[in-house]
């Protein structure tokens, strides 16, 4: 019955219902308004989550426990139910967090999660390389353009700053041309910095995040030709059995 689509579906609608309605809580109109309905929705959505995570534990006993999504759902419900009032009134806002069953809901983007988690080691190899990258230029920057810009690159962490906003793309022409007025050259360092930091690093980013989908999901020729293959199998297994019947009948005949 939790495995039914119907019910996955009912909860999903649930989740989207509830990040909805604390959406609204946010608008002060809405609250005076419709703030009674707000709260009711929200606490029915607790509720259901509350016994739905219930029968998943009555249902799958221990096994409960070997899927990191059950405690993935378990913290959010937990959170949920801490006293928003006194020192936790904090955890009020992370009431929102429970939109993050939707994760766990849709397989899609489970499928999705586990990817980018796989690709977390090379992600991270990528990350050190950027860091390594950024550090550099930082401390050239600071040596070529701290008397020239010193408001940016007057030391190392102004520099690895200004470079960090380089590399979102965020104003970073009227940066270079700031150091240009003094030194022409300098749009050489500026154009290199960015096709290694943005472009380079950002393309390792995908090839790294794509390549680990493709190995946790397989492809639709893939999943046919496994299908395939496990109905070769089962034709072979019914081969097999009526030869087995044929030998056997053989010797009773003689």
């Amino acid at each position: 019955m939790l495995e039914h689509r119907l019910a996955q579906r009912a909860i999903i609608f649930v989740i989207v219902v509830n990040a909805i309605t604390i959406g609204c809580e946010t608008s002060a109109y809405l609250m005076d308004q419709i703030g009674g309905l707000l709260h009711a929705v929200d606490r029915i959505a607790l509720t259901v989550f509350i016994v739905e995570l219930a029968a998943r534990l009555y249902a799958y006993r221990k096994s409960f426990f070997t899927d990191p999504w059950n405690w993935f759902d378990t913290v959010i419900v937990v959170i949920a139910l801490i006293p928003a009032s006194g020192p936790t009134s904090v955890l009020r806002a992370l009431r929102i967090l429970r939109a993050l069953r939707l994760v766990s809901a849709v397989p899609s983007m489970r499928r999705v999660v586990s990817a980018l988690l796989a690709a977390v080691p090379g992600m991270a190899s990528i990350i050190g390389l950027l860091v390594l990258m950024i550090y550099i230029a930082a401390v050239i920057a600071t040596k070529l353009f701290g008397d020239i810009v010193p408001e940016r690159f007057d030391d190392l962490p102004r520099s690895l700053f200004t470079l960090f906003q380089i590399m979102t793309g965020d104003d970073w022409g009227n940066m270079a041309q700031e150091v240009m007025d003094d030194k022409p050259w300098a749009w050489l360092f500026f154009i290199v910095y960015i096709l290694m930091s943005t472009f380079v690093a950002l393309n390792l980013f995908i090839a790294v995040v794509v390549n680990a989908m493709n190995d946790t999901e397989p492809s639709v020729a893939e999943s046919r030709a496994q299908a395939e293959l496990e109905e070769m199998k089962q034709e072979l297994a019914a081969v097999n059995a009526k030869l087995d019947q044929l030998l056997m009948r053989e010797p009773a005949s003689k």
